[in-house]
């Protein structure tokens, strides 16, 4: 990806809106950004091919946006790369692992430009490049990130990657941040420990192959100030299970 690539798909923007009567300049209602730390190559590629995709994207006043039908499907004959995802907690090689780090970003903004979330799903563990019970998980072909829009003019989704993170703004008539979230945890749910005899190993050897990390229990609120989502929401209420630690010990 090139500055030039993005300073013309830009342009193109700036042109499209125009035609379609919106003002060129809008001011921006919510903006998020999450970090690449820890993301492989490939999963950066992968959430940056699928922020190109959303680039540019209007959703006009009452009308949802699909994350799935907008960004299209995330396989090989259109770039992605095959990078870690999660299938019900184990992380394996699969076309697009890195997508939800796009779908978590843009839900983060719309929270904050207000937007109304129709349908979200959390990861079975909360991923660490957002706050707990902040995160976005889709998946082809059922499981998908849907936002409507409640205002009464259309808003725009522009992308804004950076070397070091991925960052999305929501773009409309009214500068924002429209909303204010805040994340309550309930609890703090401590990880077990699985002992698994390996017969290979010599008698009293003992290896640790998972870590192991602790669930919670998080409620997500958003407080808006104005307009006719005014005061205080209860967004989310999410359960993270507890990863237990995985010892082999000989026997």
């Amino acid at each position: 990806m090139t500055r030039f690539a993005w300073a013309t798909g830009a342009l193109i923007v700036v042109a499209l809106a125009a035609l379609a009567g919106m003002p060129p300049r809008q001011a921006v209602m919510g903006s998020y950004r999450t970090p690449f730390d820890a993301r492989s190559e490939h999963q950066r590629l992968n959430a940056l091919r699928a922020a190109r995709a959303l680039h540019g994207a209007v959703i006009e006043p009452g009308e949802v946006l699909s994350f799935n039908r907008t960004v299209g499907p995330w396989t090989a004959d259109r770039g992605y790369l095959k990078a870690p995802v999660s299938y019900g907690g184990e992380m394996r090689p699969a076309w697009g692992g890195g997508v939800c780090q796009t779908s978590t970003t843009l839900y983060n903004a719309a929270l904050i430009a207000g937007l109304e979330v129709v349908e979200r799903h959390r990861h079975r563990w909360a991923p660490h490049y957002a706050p707990l019970g902040r995160d976005a998980a889709v998946a082809q072909y059922d499981i998908d990130l849907r936002l409507r829009n409640p205002h009464a003019w259309p808003v725009r989704i522009e992308a804004r990657p950076a070397a070091d993170s991925l960052g999305i703004a929501i773009l409309g008539r009214r500068r924002g941040p429209l909303a204010a979230v805040r994340t309550q945890v309930r609890a703090v749910l401590p990880p077990g420990e699985v002992l698994r005899i390996d017969p290979h190993l010599l008698p009293g050897e003992c290896h640790r192959l998972v870590r192991g990390r602790p669930g919670y229990r998080v409620l997500v609120y958003r407080e808006c100030a104005d307009g006719a989502r005014a005061g205080r929401e209860l967004v989310s209420e999410d359960r993270y299970p507890p990863m237990n630690r995985l010892v082999v010990a000989g026997p």
